[in-house]
């Protein structure tokens, strides 16, 4: 049986007020909502591993432009460790969220289950490519977040982590357990063919670092609404193993 855990956004009591910039939103994990390679809350592709292979993972995206109605609608996109077949999670990534038919993007980090933290000196707009780098050595998790010359590290522990996964994936977050409607970011492109960044997404997995695509366990993930119904599903990932798309279809 596989799980999922997935980072969920905590709001204190109110959420964004009008005419003011986003707040800054606190991510979570959660246990997954769903089995196999269908899930509610994300799309992209994780590799599988057992415990204690996993030390490091690369993604790298293209910060999409997010299209804004009246709704309150949110998408992030990240890559990390841990979470697939774990309850741990350790990862970062970009937050678009839309308030009264604005989009406002943040960057974060999460070494579950400490909170979430926006790094504020990093600003993020559409059409940025940011880069994240998760490595495990000697009890603790390094990231790394860089958006062309801004750049973000720092390091935590976390205990119980399994190490038994990586991934690069879009989500959809909840709010106080309930899950948003995902917002529209038409189509995001990960990996080196659309990035330039090379050695994305990329995982070391018993001492080697490869493509996703090259290693046997790699899944597909597509997300869907609780009737079956796509809202989210990635391309097909490239031949070198590393590059692929996650086109939106519904909010929900």
């Amino acid at each position: 049986m596989l799980k999922v855990a997935s980072i969920f956004l905590i709001l204190a009591l109110i959420l964004i007020p009008i005419l003011l910039p986003a707040a800054p939103v606190n991510l979570a994990l959660s246990h997954r909502l769903s089995e196999g390679t269908n899930s509610l809350n994300w799309s992209g592709y994780a590799v599988a591993a057992s415990s204690g292979a996993v030390t490091a993972v690369y993604g790298s995206w293209i910060v999409p432009l997010v299209s804004c109605s009246k709704q309150s609608t949110y998408v992030a996109f990240w890559s990390g460790i841990d979470g697939f077949n774990s309850n741990t999670v350790e990862q970062a990534g970009v937050l678009a969220q839309c308030s009264n038919g604005k989009a406002y993007y943040s960057a974060w980090y999460e070494f579950y289950p400490s909170p979430s933290v926006t790094i504020s000196s990093i600003t993020v707009k559409p059409g940025d490519v940011v880069s994240v780098a998760v490595t495990y050595s000697s009890g603790l998790f390094y990231i790394t977040v860089t958006d062309g010359t801004q750049q973000y590290s720092t390091h935590g522990s976390v205990s119980g982590a399994q190490l038994s996964s990586a991934e690069c994936i879009t989500e959809r977050p909840s709010i106080a357990g309930s899950l948003t409607k995902l917002a529209d970011f038409g189509n995001v492109s990960f990996g080196y063919d659309y990035t330039k960044v090379s050695q994305t997404c990329y995982a070391t997995i018993n001492g080697n670092t490869l493509p996703f695509g090259l290693f046997s366990s790699f899944q597909s993930i597509t997300m869907v609404d609780n009737k079956g119904a796509i809202l989210a599903k990635p391309s097909v990932i490239s031949s070198d193993g590393s590059s692929f798309t996650v086109t939106w279809y519904r909010s929900n």
